[in-house]
């Protein structure tokens, strides 16, 4: 199981990163030039009203927001993995999911934070990355 020490290891971890804190919320976020890779989100009143009225409600333990290239890899994601991963209204046409970091293993953590990443960097710096990593 995953915690928010993991998010912020591996998201400082990678080029380009840096942590701050939301300017919402007061809550770490960790970002590049081109916008966040991955939040710390907790649920406010706005969600928790509209959880209960679709009937769902939040989930214990520690939520993270991660970044995904597209709403289809979005739909993708929730539909293969739905032990840690969900989505709630506030969230729908927003191209991020959001994980339950007491149900995700370390390492499928960082290849979400590192999929969120490469969304969040130039073309070339990715490119770049991945012939490093033998990830072509």
């Amino acid at each position: 199981m995953a915690s928010v020490d993991d998010v912020r290891e591996i998201a400082l971890a990678l080029p380009t990163v840096e942590e701050r804190a939301s300017g919402f919320t007061g809550e770490p976020m960790w970002r590049t030039k081109r916008g966040p890779v991955v939040w710390v989100r907790g649920p406010n009143g706005s969600d928790l009203r509209q959880l209960d009225e679709i009937g769902q409600e939040w989930p214990d333990g520690e939520i993270v927001a991660v970044r995904v290239e597209s709403l289809e890899d979005k739909d993708a994601l929730l539909a293969a993995e739905p032990e840690f991963l969900f989505t709630i209204p506030h969230f729908e046409g927003y191209s991020a999911v959001l994980v339950r970091l007491d149900r995700i293993e370390r390492e499928r953590l960082a290849e979400l934070i590192t999929d969120a990443w490469l969304t969040r960097i130039p073309v070339r710096m990715a490119r770049e990355w991945l012939a490093e990593h033998g990830l072509e």
